[in-house]
């Protein structure tokens, strides 16, 4: 399998070198030649979660054997609380959440970021690479904890995590701010998470940048969902999750599914993209976002515009204006038009919008729906969803919840619908228990998760527990114009 760049067709690596590059020359995504198919679906079900995960990965790094892939994946994954891995709960009217938080960090990152590094170990290895890979990454919230948690004391890996200073949750940053490890830095931007992707976006095309690195034997990638490495097992679990609905009775084999993601840099729903590409029978494509709409706006109008308002809202891991996942799509729906998607990322970088035609937007709508919510209707949603299912929800799942819906009012499909839960509850236990609970006075972050598990009768999950305890090891901040700086200073490099 071949993978070529989004905006330069011409650019053709392997498999395992998209990994270990994480983004392509010229600030371009690998994408594949052609999309692999899943040819036995049907036997999915009857697999275990790590073996469904190898089975879907090995036909897209096809380079590598089942039985190497099925090794790394197995050592994975020791660290969740659920036997099933990402199971698949059923709520009331056809509903179903697929919860992606039972890992380490309790975030759906870690469905990727616990096998990543084993996986970049086993690519650069094969790519013959001998410099240490430093990993750099941009994190709305839940990537940089997952990626610091499966990166931390990797040999030969050094890693960098840039965070909004005042754009995560208390929990999420001190989840960041308390990591162990002697490869790890975590550094605080003064400005919003598009700040932070730019920034690290700039020294991923910095040629000077990339020279100093390289003259210590450093070479850069990326954890972020735009390496194909991330991407990868995101994909997995939507055809696992397929499976898991057969075995579990809630669908017959061959029955079609809607998917619902509460998405703000547009991998995850990119992913399940990818699955329906692949064979999984996924009729429509639900894009859920909060207030921070672009995404939504995007597949109702076909413009894309970031000339807009950025709000800091209670699902802080979708408060993104610059998708770059979108970038990927794009390049489908566009007929793998390099050249058109190199326009349209000129033109955001320009202008901050570019706009789709009409045949370009109805490809677009023919699989997506938009919708959003705002933070009265996701805190709405968090209380109606624990009425009426007896089932607790985050506030990013709450904004899928919702919007979810409203797809059902509008378009009266009653498809099963398959609904990414993509953190715990106990992430976000202020905004959660003043959802349920309007009146109440809770205190700090730690008070509102021990008065959310009285209310509720659930267990603070110890990852979140600890963390009142933990010492602050990282402390570092920047502007978004001194990122290089503050990177090449945690190296100790001197220019």
């Amino acid at each position: 399998m071949r993978y070529i760049s989004t905006r330069n067709a011409d650019i053709s690596v392997s498999g395992h070198r998209a990994v270990v590059e994480g983004i392509a020359p010229g600030g371009g995504l690998f994408a594949p030649v052609e999309l692999p198919k899943i040819e036995n679906l049907v036997h999915i079900d009857d697999m275990p979660y790590t073996m469904r995960l190898a089975h879907v990965i090995n036909l897209w790094l096809d380079e590598f054997s089942p039985d190497e892939l099925q090794a790394v994946c197995d050592d994975s994954y020791d660290r969740f609380d659920d036997p099933a891995i990402a199971p698949v709960k059923a709520l009331n009217g056809g509903r179903y959440a697929l919860e992606l938080w039972h890992g380490p960090t309790l975030a759906f990152k870690d469905m990727a970021l616990q096998l990543l590094p084993g996986l970049m170990r086993m690519c650069a290895d094969k790519a013959g690479e001998k410099r240490d890979i430093l990993i750099l990454v941009a994190t709305s919230g839940d990537t940089g904890k997952a990626a610091l948690e499966g990166f931390a004391d990797q040999p030969g890996v050094r890693i960098c995590v840039f965070y909004p200073e005042n754009g995560v949750s208390h929990a999420q940053k001190l989840q960041m701010i308390t990591q162990t490890g002697a490869n790890v830095d975590v550094i605080a931007v003064r400005g919003n998470f598009d700040d932070a992707q730019t920034g690290v976006k700039k020294i991923f095309t910095d040629e000077r940048m990339i020279d100093v690195l390289n003259n210590h034997s450093i070479r850069l990638s990326s954890a972020n969902s735009i390496n194909l490495g991330r991407l990868l097992p995101q994909v997995a679990y939507y055809a696992a999750a397929y499976g898991e609905m057969v075995k579990s009775g809630y669908i017959p084999y061959g029955a079609a599914i809607n998917v619902c993601v509460p998405t703000g840099n547009f991998g995850n729903i990119l992913a399940a993209y990818y699955a329906m590409g692949m064979g999984v029978p996924i009729n429509r494509l639900v894009c859920a976002s909060n207030c921070n709409n672009v995404l939504s706006d995007f597949i109702n109008t076909g413009v894309y515009d970031a000339n807009r308002e950025f709000h800091l809202t209670s699902s802080p891991s979708m408060d993104i204006l610059i998708s770059s996942n979108l970038e990927r799509l794009l390049f489908e729906i566009s007929g793998r038009d390099h050249g058109q998607v190199r326009r349209w990322m000129d033109e955001l970088s320009r202008t901050g919008r570019y706009a789709l035609n009409a045949a370009q937007k109805s490809a677009l709508k023919e699989r997506f729906f938009g919708g959003w919510a705002s933070e009265e209707e996701v805190a709405r949603e968090i209380r109606r969803v624990y009425e009426e299912d007896n089932y607790l929800v985050d506030p990013h799942t709450a904004v899928a919840m919702k919007v979810a819906r409203d797809y059902r009012e509008k378009t009266f499909d009653n498809t099963p619908m398959l609904i990414a839960s993509t953190a715990s509850p106990f992430k976000f236990a202020g905004s959660v228990l003043r959802a349920i609970m309007p009146d109440i006075e809770c205190g700090d972050d730690f008070a509102c998760c021990r008065a959310l598990s009285e209310v509720t009768g659930t267990e603070v999950p110890p990852a979140i527990a600890e963390l009142a305890y933990k010492p602050i090891l990282h402390n570092g901040v920047c502007d978004p114009a001194d990122m290089e700086r503050a990177l090449l200073e945690n190296l100790d490099i001197r220019l």
